[in-house]
């Protein structure tokens, strides 16, 4: 197969056995770095994305991404009349709102901050009143470690809980617990006492987030009881959109009528996805400095491997090859070793990315430590960044290559060639 000269001179040059020296070991070296810098990065980042992921279904799929509660009328903080004032023909405009664009799911629901007591211990908790029928695409229901939401229909006062929580109240199915409300409180001939009430635990979801030590499910009917409202006491909809981050657009979209105040799931949980993403971005940062190192242990080797070479180049540009040739043998022979790193390093890298999982049971190591000792690593390798990553790692390599690529085509053969 016919090759260009500097091309077939630079291949040569890359597998020359001939220099064994401190230029190999550092020609190796950079290889090397490459390989586990690439490596490392494919790894890494789709971990992260595994990660942002379960957050994203298991964050973002139980809190609302838009809350829409009536605006306040009278003079009243917006806030406190969310959590007071029923929401007036929430049926008709719930029907509106599955019309909006982004729009997959709009469910009713009240919810007040309330304690949570059984025999053993008491906690703060969030109590969220919904109606069991619009709560089918509801993760909790696919989540259930015993029981289901529809027992809040079937069964009066009844309450559905997260493991954590029932852990730490040690209850289980069946068991009573008492509901507390300390913003709310009854006149009573003992005195101001706050409003209570005992309630059955017919449900028990396991969701693997936050919310199962706080936040606790019960029918909105007996909700609105408890917090002495009439009807079903629906004071807001929740809704849920084919992707979170349009949460604003449809956020503003809404406010526009002046009629509803809307709150997003960035007011709530907007911190942890930031912190995530510039934790993934500190990654990509440092794991990138590896293959910067890389880069210049392969200007190191092709600098001393010009200096090596000083005759042979002179020796090319007297038979006529002139300083572009010589500039592309010095490139080829750098992205060559380049080249080399990035197809072992991507090729690892996916290798253990997809096998991570299996590698760390048989080594019997736990990365989420023991409480989690059951679940896997989640993992996310996506193709684009696979692409991302190998064409910066090649970019690099070939920036590498320019300087000691120059300083080659440079060399002045009658200088080289006197002491010859």
């Amino acid at each position: 197969m016919f090759l260009p000269a500097s091309f077939f001179i630079g291949l040569r040059y890359s597998r020359s056995q001939r220099n064994k020296g401190f230029v190999s070991f550092i020609t190796f070296f950079s290889i090397a770095g490459i390989v586990l810098g690439v490596a490392s990065l494919i790894l890494v980042v789709s971990v992260m994305n595994g990660f942002e992921g379960e957050l994203k279904k298991r964050i973002l799929g139980l809190v609302p991404h838009v809350i829409v509660a009536q605006k306040n009328t009278n003079n009243l903080d917006s806030s406190s009349v969310k959590s007071i004032e029923s929401f007036k023909n929430w049926t008709d405009t719930r029907q509106q709102f599955l019309t909006l664009p982004h729009v997959n799911h709009v469910t009713p629901m009240l919810q007040s901050e309330a304690l949570i007591q059984s025999a053993k211990a008491l906690q703060g908790v969030l109590m969220v009143g919904v109606i069991p029928d619009y709560e089918s695409h509801n993760i909790v229901n696919s989540h259930m470690v015993v029981g289901n939401l529809n027992s809040l229909t079937d069964t009066p006062y009844s309450v559905v809980l997260g493991k954590a929580l029932a852990y730490k109240l040690d209850v289980s199915l069946g068991d009573t617990v008492r509901l507390v409300l300390p913003n709310k409180t009854l006149y009573t001939p003992m005195g101001r006492i706050p409003v209570q009430r005992t309630f059955t635990v017919t449900g028990i979801f396991n969701v693997g987030s936050e919310v199962d030590g706080t936040v606790i499910y019960t029918h909105s009917k007996y909700g609105a009881k408890l917090l002495r409202r009439k009807g079903d006491g629906i004071s807001q909809l929740r809704m849920y959109l084919d992707d979170a981050f349009n949460a604003e657009s449809v956020g503003n979209l809404i406010s526009q009528s002046n009629t509803f105040d809307t709150t997003t799931w960035t007011n709530s949980q907007g911190a942890l996805f930031s912190a995530v993403k510039m934790e993934k971005n500190m990654m990509w940062l440092m794991l990138s400095l590896i293959i910067a190192v890389a880069a210049f242990n392969i200007v190191s080797a092709l600098v001393m491997v010009v200096i090596d070479k000083q005759g042979e180049i002179g020796i090319l540009q007297t038979l006529g090859m002139n300083r572009k040739h010589i500039l592309n043998i010095f490139i080829v022979q750098g992205v060559s070793n380049g080249l080399w790193g990035v197809i072992i390093g991507a090729s690892l890298g996916v290798v253990l990315t997809l096998n991570l999982n299996a590698i760390l049971s048989m080594l019997g190591v736990s990365v989420l430590g023991a409480a989690f000792a059951g679940q896997n690593l989640p993992i996310d390798l996506q193709v684009y960044n696979v692409v991302i990553i190998v064409f910066s790692a090649l970019l690099t390599s070939f920036l590498a290559t320019l300087y000691p690529a120059y300083r080659a085509s440079k060399t002045l053969p009658a200088e080289v060639l006197r002491n010859e």
